[in-house]
């Protein structure tokens, strides 16, 4: 018996007791936690709607194992179609400043005009080009991919073969191309191929190649003065 008249050890069982009462009562609310995640309240239907991989699956099924005859051979593909260039007959530097004028005015959000209609001004003052582009006919590519770094952007301008488009000698040399367009070729002021155009200052420079074929196959070598 303790002073109080109790026996010896009830301490020890009442905070036994309270434990075990404690783990039952969090048992039970973790119970109807997880019988409240899986339970249903209310009426339930089955899903209607069609499994959405189900239909993406059949769509794919009936789509023809390729597009490609649908568009036609490349060489009447438009967007292969590249602008003509002149042949370089001398090796020459020139530079060009490209300017561009605004073909319609430019307000702020608030209305206020920032740039009215015809203000000119110099991109390359406010942007660079990183990479040089070199311009040439597709049938002296060899050269261009021998000269050019391989952060340089190759160009092919038209003129050439039907088969020698763009897409068809990037896949065949295993190098992106691109074509030469009307209006990079009006904005640099390009006349004729082999160019290498590269920015010097708040100017292009741009530098035309003269190539002398020899040999029985007409392979370009690049002719230095």
């Amino acid at each position: 018996m303790d002073d109080e008249g109790y026996p010896q050890g009830w301490h020890v069982v009442a905070i036994q007791s309270a434990l075990i009462g404690a783990m039952i009562v969090g048992a039970l609310i973790l119970a109807g936690a997880a019988r409240a995640e899986t339970s249903n309240v209310g009426r339930t239907w089955p899903i209607a709607e069609p499994d959405a991989m189900a239909e993406i699956e059949a769509a794919v099924a009936r789509q023809p194992a390729s597009i490609a005859p649908r568009f036609g051979p490349r060489s009447g593909w438009s967007a292969l179609k590249a602008a003509p260039l002149g042949v370089a007959e001398k090796g020459r530097v020139r530079s060009v400043v490209p300017f561009y004028t605004l073909d319609q005015e430019i307000r702020l959000a608030d209305g206020k005009l920032l740039y009215p209609k015809g203000f000119t001004f110099n991109p390359l003052t406010y942007v660079s080009l990183p990479q040089r582009l070199v311009i040439v006919h597709p049938r002296d590519l060899g050269w261009a991919l021998k000269t050019a770094a391989l952060t340089d952007w190759i160009l092919l301008t038209g003129g050439g073969e039907p088969k020698d488009d763009a897409l068809s000698l990037g896949e065949k040399h295993g190098r992106a191309l691109f074509i030469l367009e009307e209006r990079v070729k009006d904005r640099l002021g390009l006349t004729v191929a082999p160019v290498i155009v590269r920015q010097s200052g708040q100017r292009l420079e741009l530098t035309e190649v003269h190539l002398e074929r020899k040999g029985s196959q007409g392979l370009p070598q690049e002719k230095r003065p």
